[in-house]
């Protein structure tokens, strides 16, 4: 193993979905830890950034949430092309968000960046008596297009940091001399302190 010099990422990342699907409550879980049952609306997009360190490299996502509302559609191309990798999320009550989600992937994989990365997300796993969209058509329909699938929870914290180091991790494993979206910086490992944030 090579020591001494550590590979330094910094990723755009873009979340895309209906409104209410909670794709905020997401970023908000990774990012602070934090949940709240009642989430304003997002306007236009929101704006955060964490670095998570891996084995070999340290990834510093500049993460956009853009708002799910129709009327803000038109400004989300600004979000997503430049970007190295995408979180599309839907609610698994509620189907229209799935059908609504599978329209964001085509927009995506049409407009955006071609070596992007794109993860499937199932959001609410914690209201299984509610479910309308089952896991396995989320997960085949991933399959089909080439993404990674997981489900959710925002609310419990189930797979919401494991979500974000899986899409760290393939980043981290792409060329970044052909991903748009990622920054390289190449530093002395002394001063890459390990940062890692978890939820209790």
């Amino acid at each position: 193993m090579a020591r001494g010099r550590s590979k330094s990422l910094q990723a755009k990342l873009v979340l895309l979905g209906h409104m209410g699907t909670g794709k905020t409550s997401l970023v908000l879980r990774f990012v602070k830890g934090q949940f709240s049952e009642y989430q304003e609306s997002t306007i236009g997009a929101a704006f955060f950034t964490q670095v998570l360190s891996l084995n070999e490299s340290t990834v510093k996502f500049d993460i956009w949430d853009t708002a799910g509302q129709e009327r803000y559609h038109s400004l989300a191309p600004m979000y997503y092309r430049g970007a190295a990798a995408a979180i599309v999320v839907y609610d698994i009550t509620s189907m229209d968000s799935f059908i609504r989600a599978k329209k964001w992937v085509q927009e995506v994989q049409r407009q955006g960046n071609p070596s992007m990365i794109i993860f499937l997300v199932a959001n609410k796993a914690d209201l299984e008596d509610k479910r309308e969209v089952l896991n396995e058509d989320g997960e085949q329909y991933a399959k089909e297009n080439g993404m990674t699938f997981m489900e959710t929870s925002a609310k419990t914290a189930h797979n919401v940091n494991e979500l974000f180091y899986e899409i760290a991790k393939r980043l981290a494993k792409a060329n970044p001399s052909r991903q748009t979206g990622i920054k390289l910086h190449s530093r002395p490992q002394e001063q890459n302190r390990r940062r890692f944030f978890c939820c209790a």
